[in-house]
């Protein structure tokens, strides 16, 4: 496979635009997108229907009625959680194992499938008035067809089965770009989109009608245009001093050239297989990371919805494309850093700006700073998209539907629990200090950094093995 699937714009032959995963990424996440800003304003506006009917004869203050509805939406979100981070389980890992043995695109159509349906029942609910308890059904039925843990894990493996491994941090952060400019597109139409249709009933049928076209287009590209890239692995690759892989650690420079000439030295008994140690230290570090921006992502909805910010639907709207921002921004980073760093060095970097960020959130009296704490974060999306490149570089091509999907169930179960226990928290201090969650994702970030730090510390020892074996 030429460097037409590496890099889109550079493919000199037709026929490889068909092997771009693109196109479903960039539909989906629009669709995504509308979605969730639909659901929290429907979510919103039914619970806010029902507050001030239940207090109509009552004379409790704004405030009381506001947090009342603040409780009803946090505790909507934490069921909605559970059940879409809990029911992937259930076939997720079943999906990936036969994307490996069968067909590649087993582990993205039967996902989008599962986007369609949870969109369609948003849809049913406006279009029908149905109670909110009928978004738990929708969500049950896109967690049993795999959720996003089963889909990101196949669009991964394509991305890297149609890379090189010089480049292979490059393209997946790249779709990470496509994600997050289809993301922010949808956002900022999301408020204007729901405001289209007046009366309660029918407000936010525009919004799911564009959601729901959006994930049948990237459903049925899947089924009858995507076709599945060619490995473009070398049969033979240059070692490298973590399991004989080549340039997996040492740099993530796209321009270096591949050591051929280098011989292969076993490692003495005591560092046999440093691949298990540092895929082990990966896990830990996403999980941890991934916690502290779960919690963060969900309690954010909640916190712009009522003061000191009480942002309207349009607001909420340029808020979500707001947090897309930052798929443009690490995939600069990306291009740049792996010319210089590492790595390791680049996650601890995102790792850094992230937990930055969640602690300016923190202190977030006005919109000016909320969008000043959310610059900081331009970084964030590295940790994670790295990691999985270089996951992808200790293991089989053969092998990635499930590592990649073992991974996304992980970060998946992680969520659940953390989203649980920061809807909770934000109850308890919503009075007090509201960005209590947000300081504690901030710590969560930093505590990250440890376990990454131990592989780029442990990656230099393995290294200075390797150049004395070499001489």
């Amino acid at each position: 496979m030429g460097p037409g699937t590496i890099c889109p714009w550079r493919g000199p032959l037709p026929c490889q635009v068909w092997t771009w995963i693109e196109p479903v990424v960039a539909s989906t996440q629009v669709a995504t997108s509308l979605y969730d800003a639909g659901l929290l304003l429907v979510v919103k506006a039914s619970f806010g229907v029902e507050a001030f009917s239940n207090h109509s004869t009552s004379l409790s203050p704004r405030g009381a009625q506001e947090d009342q509805q603040q409780k009803a939406i946090s505790n909507f979100y934490i069921i909605y959680n559970l059940v879409m981070g809990l029911t992937p389980l259930l076939s997720a890992y079943g999906l990936g194992w036969l994307s490996d043995r069968y067909h590649r695109k087993i582990s993205i159509c039967v996902p989008l499938l599962g986007f369609l349906l949870c969109r369609l029942g948003l849809l049913l609910k406006v279009l029908l008035d149905w109670p909110v308890e009928v978004l738990y059904g929708a969500a049950a039925l896109n967690g049993l067809c795999g959720g996003f843990s089963a889909f990101w894990s196949g669009v991964m493996a394509l991305g890297s089965l149609g890379s090189s491994e010089g480049r292979r941090s490059l393209r997946l952060i790249l779709i990470d770009l496509i994600l997050g400019l289809a993301g922010f597109c949808g956002s900022m139409a999301s408020g204007h989109l729901f405001k289209q249709m007046t009366g309660h009933s029918r407000q936010g049928l525009v919004l799911t009608t564009c959601s729901v076209s959006c994930a049948a287009c990237a459903l049925f590209y899947s089924l009858l245009v995507l076709k599945v890239p060619e490995s473009t692995a070398k049969a033979s690759k240059a070692v490298d001093m973590v399991s004989g892989t080549t340039g997996s650690y040492r740099t993530l420079d796209p321009d270096q050239p591949d050591k051929e000439s280098v011989v292969e030295h076993p490692p003495p008994p005591g560092k046999a297989k440093p691949k298990e140690t540092i895929i082990a230290l990966l896990f830990v570090g996403a999980i941890i990371y991934d916690l502290a921006v779960v919690g963060t992502v969900d309690v954010m909805p909640l916190f712009v919805l009522r003061e000191p910010l009480s942002w309207n639907q349009v607001q909420v709207g340029y808020g979500m494309a707001a947090g897309y921002t930052i798929f443009i921004t690490s995939f600069l980073g990306v291009l740049v850093f792996s010319r210089c760093f590492r790595d390791t060095t680049m996650i601890m970097i995102g790792m850094v700006s992230f937990g930055s960020g969640a602690l300016l959130l923190a202190f977030v009296k006005e919109t000016y700073m909320f969008y000043i704490a959310r610059a900081v974060m331009l970084f964030a999306l590295i940790p994670i998209t790295t990691i999985r490149s270089a996951m992808s570089k200790l293991i089989k091509d053969s092998s990635y539907g499930k590592v990649f999907v073992i991974l996304q169930l992980s970060l998946a179960l992680t969520g659940v629990v953390t989203s649980t226990m920061y809807n909770e928290l934000y109850q308890l201090t919503m009075e007090k200090f509201v960005g209590t969650c947000f300081a504690l994702s901030s710590f969560l970030s930093f505590l990250a950094i440890i376990p990454i730090g131990i592989v780029a510390s442990k990656q230099a020892s393995w290294l200075q093995y390797g150049d004395s074996a070499e001489s």
